[in-house]
């Protein structure tokens, strides 16, 4: 019996992680969250084999959560679970310590093979993003603008290039305005952009806005 845990915000997509789990059988949901406080919470307090992971939640984002969960429970493996289909995101994410990445379109069909992999030890990405790694190692190995941001600032420049206010992210990520302000200068800084219509053009051109988006 493989113990899995759930982390995120919408009630109805863990209720058809718990659903699509049991079914399948084999797997004991131990425990759900829904941002980053109650995620940390979760792993502290529950003994597990698979944390599934949303990427985009309230507070700490996922990549943020990752390398202090791995520090803390250094045996739970997380299989990050989430809408954004980007090869930068799943670079991160693996980076940051997750051992399996799967985007929530493919979940229906592979959540049961991913989780299972990735508990008896394995790695796993969906044949889609494995393309999409392989093509990447074409690509010149100067880093680009955008890869010289920290994962929180990523995630903020994301937020901004699809349309998103001040105010917006700063609820989204339960932080003040001022911080958001601030990780918007770093970001300008950072990729020597002069404004945030600038930003919006390079996300564009780089594809990293997409359908996708629940930011």
């Amino acid at each position: 019996m493989i113990r899995v845990l759930l982390a995120d915000d919408h009630t109805v997509v863990r209720d058809g992680l718990r659903h699509v789990l049991e079914r399948a059988g084999g797997f004991e949901i131990g425990g759900e969250a829904w941002d980053g406080m109650t995620t940390i919470t979760l792993v502290r307090s529950t003994p597990a084999q698979v944390l599934v992971l949303d990427l985009s939640m309230p507070g700490r984002n996922g990549l943020e959560l990752i390398p202090q969960i791995k520090q803390e429970q250094p045996a739970l493996r997380v299989l990050v679970l989430t809408m954004h289909a980007e090869q930068q995101y799943a670079v991160r994410a693996f980076k940051a310590g997750a051992s399996g990445y799967l985007t929530k379109e493919s979940a229906g069909t592979e959540l049961v093979t991913a989780v299972t992999k990735v508990a008896s030890g394995g790695v796993y990405v969906s044949t889609t993003m494995a393309e999409r790694f392989a093509q990447s190692l074409n690509e010149p190995a100067d880093a680009l603008p955008h890869q010289r941001l920290s994962d929180r600032e990523f995630d903020v420049f994301r937020r901004l290039a699809g349309g998103k206010t001040l105010s917006e992210i700063a609820q989204a990520l339960c932080v003040s305005v001022k911080t958001v302000s601030t990780y918007k200068s770093r970001i300008l800084e950072k990729m020597q952009m002069p404004h945030e219509a600038a930003l919006v053009r390079y996300a564009m051109r780089h594809g990293l806005v997409g359908d996708d988006e629940e930011l």
